[in-house]
């Protein structure tokens, strides 16, 4: 199934350790640099999806959807907050796109049942949503490190928060499994932390525009090991936001949303048969391809979820960009370097251009889209570049969104 969902608008704030100002005007720094990026004015925008995770852990204000459409003088425009975790933002993605379709009615169809965006938008009747403006945002400096680490511990399933089981403790048990089975250096781990820090020293909204080497990602503190600090995602505060129109409405220019698709897979890790299987990944990615239409060779340019290292040396073999316990030789080979056969995390990723839960997923869209405008200097673009990937997973592989867009 392909849509005909353009990404009309982009806009970001910079992602950083400790953001002035509250959650709505961060999440409306984005939304301004998005509609006009877009040449859109707030009076048009029909709907409005919010993503946010922690709000309630950090005891922000209720409302945000009507906030911030309050904020933005979106009057009319119908409102709502969505919640997915670490993969909130591409929740919010998914959800604008589905706004869009649900608008396409078949009325004008020639025959039979057509689903949203099966047939040329000069064949279907439109409803009355045509722009769509999706938000995700997050501020976890609201609340200090104790009660952040305390709401991100809540994220796994209840049995292992009970048992004290983290996201890190997780990550650590996994990138040593994938390691022992595979055979592979330590190194492999820390090529991913250089890599992705590389790519973030031109991108001005990253959190961290600092160079690091192999060298010093493994010298630097073990967290659960064998991660260290490097290996790591960092908390952050940031928004980003998208515009998204319909094809009879976009520029020529408008990255054009070829598939989505998400899946969740078995919440608590302990009751998966391989830990290092992840089939939210795995079946996300599978349904995304089928809608696009292509496979995994056809990809120019992909953005991994990162929240540690290990966690893209396994999605991409969950994915079928590299057969299994091959990504790390890919990696320490330069393939997923910015002038590699598949540029991966050309932004930084999760680990250097940051994570605030609710923007990440949107974060992603904004960097593929400016990928595939070419808008971006030459000493972090993907020349050429038609195909755009991403995924966001929440927690540790309890679901995961992905989504393919085409120049």
């Amino acid at each position: 199934m392909t849509t005909d969902v353009r990404v009309s608008g982009v806009g970001m704030t910079p992602f950083e350790s400790d953001s002035r100002g509250s959650l709505t005007d961060l999440a409306a720094t984005a939304a301004e640099r998005a509609l006009a990026d877009a040449g859109v004015d707030p009076s048009e925008v029909d709907a409005l999806h919010f993503g946010n995770a922690l709000a309630e852990a950090l005891d922000e204000s209720a409302g945000l959807a009507n906030a911030l459409a309050a904020a933005l003088g979106l009057d009319g425009a119908s409102a709502d907050r969505i919640e997915n975790t670490s993969a909130t933002g591409a929740s919010a993605f998914h959800r604008g796109v589905e706004t869009l379709e649900s608008g396409a009615e078949s009325g004008d169809a020639e025959s039979g049942d057509v689903e949203s965006g099966d047939v040329e938008s000069g064949g279907v009747k439109h409803g009355d949503t045509d722009t769509v403006l999706v938000v995700g945002a997050e501020r976890m400096s609201a609340g200090d490190t104790r009660d952040v680490t305390e709401a991100i511990s809540r994220l796994v399933h209840r049995r292992e928060y009970a048992q004290g089981i983290t996201l890190p403790s997780l990550g650590g048990l996994a990138a040593g499994a994938y390691l022992d089975r595979h055979d592979a250096p330590r190194e492999a781990l820390a090529a991913v932390a250089a890599k992705n820090h590389a790519n973030a020293v031109d991108n001005p909204v990253a959190q961290f525009r600092k160079p690091i080497d192999v060298g010093d990602a493994l010298d630097s503190p073990v967290v659960a090991a064998p991660l260290r600090l490097y290996d790591c995602c960092p908390m952050s505060d940031g928004a980003a936001a998208v515009v998204l129109t319909r094809s009879d409405s976009a520029s020529r220019s408008d990255p054009r949303v070829a598939g989505i698709a998400s899946a969740t897979g078995t919440h608590a890790v302990a009751e998966r048969p391989d830990p290092l299987a992840i089939d939210s990944v795995s079946t996300a990615g599978e349904r995304v391809f089928d809608r696009a239409g292509i496979g995994p060779d056809d990809v120019d340019v992909a953005c991994i979820h990162d929240a540690f290292t290990v966690l893209e040396l396994i999605e991409l073999e969950e994915l079928g960009f590299y057969e299994t316990g091959t990504a790390w030789e890919a990696t320490l080979d330069g393939e997923t370097a910015l002038d590699g056969d598949l540029p991966v995390n050309p932004g930084g990723g999760l680990k250097a251009r940051g994570h605030p839960l609710g923007a990440t997923g949107l974060s992603q869209i904004v960097e593929l889209a400016w990928q595939l405008r070419g808008d971006l200097p030459e000493s972090r673009r993907v020349a050429g570049a038609e195909t755009g990937f991403a995924i966001n997973v929440a927690g540790f592989g309890n679901n995961s969104v992905c989504t393919v867009l085409r120049a």
